[in-house]
């Protein structure tokens, strides 16, 4: 009986393990997968089950069955003030060029958030030059915006549709700030600009500025990767 209890505790210890039970003969089940339709990988008898209620312990799972007291709970998402998000707000660009403060987490752009995505098979949606070069733009933006006396005018950043953007004065750092985002997106395909814009600039979210731009779902995920790639060859990141 020790050797089958210490073998059961070894397999409980495995990550997903769980115990069900077995109605007609009462005897239990340990499955590995999180549902019934996962195969038991043995079988135990109700003094093996009684031996593991003793070590190491046993606790109910959510969905049924049991499983070991120290097994790790599945992840929930991060409260307010967790590590990784800073509540504060952020200052979005309407089109007419007024600014609109909106609350946001300030631990993470939606540039970083796309970068985190993956296509079908596997690999990252964005490279890590291609989010620097959006981070360096969106950082120049800033700048461009932060001088000591701010006159909003759209027409010193060109857009896709033709001249647009913030004119910042005086301040020489926000004004070379600005002529180097008016350069980099001089450099970038002129059916890019506008998302670029909206994504890295105003800090939209993929689907915003789609729906900002009259573009159908998922068509803007090319032309921002093409801008931001063509942002990395102008800085040279990469």
């Amino acid at each position: 009986m020790s050797a089958s209890v210490e073998r059961a505790r070894r397999m409980l210890s495995r990550p997903g393990a769980w115990i069900d039970t077995v109605v007609p003969d009462r005897t239990y089940a340990l499955r590995l997968g999180p549902t019934r339709n996962h195969r038991a990988i043995t079988t135990l008898d109700e003094t093996v089950f009684r031996a593991l209620i003793e070590t190491p312990g046993l606790r109910r799972r959510a969905k049924g069955g049991w499983e070991a007291r120290d097994a790790p709970r599945p992840e929930r998402p991060a409260p307010v003030g967790a590590p990784g998000r800073i509540e504060g707000e952020r200052i979005l660009m309407e089109a007419d060029g007024r600014p609109r403060r909106v609350r946001a987490n300030l631990g993470q752009s939606p540039l970083q958030r796309l970068a985190l995505r993956c296509d079908a098979d596997g690999r990252p949606f964005l490279t890590p030059a291609e989010v620097a070069a959006g981070l360096r733009l969106g950082l120049d933006a800033e700048k461009a915006l932060s001088g000591p006396s701010l006159t909003m005018r759209w027409d010193a950043l060109p857009r896709s549709g033709g001249g647009s953007a913030a004119r910042v004065e005086p301040g020489d750092r926000a004004l070379n700030a600005a002529d180097r985002v008016r350069r980099a997106l001089a450099a970038c395909p002129a059916d890019t600009r506008a998302m670029l814009d909206h994504i890295c600039i105003r800090g939209a979210t993929l689907g915003l500025a789609e729906e900002t731009l009259s573009l159908r779902r998922r068509a803007g995920r090319d032309m921002l990767k093409r801008g931001l790639a063509a942002l990395a060859r102008y800085y040279g990141v990469g």
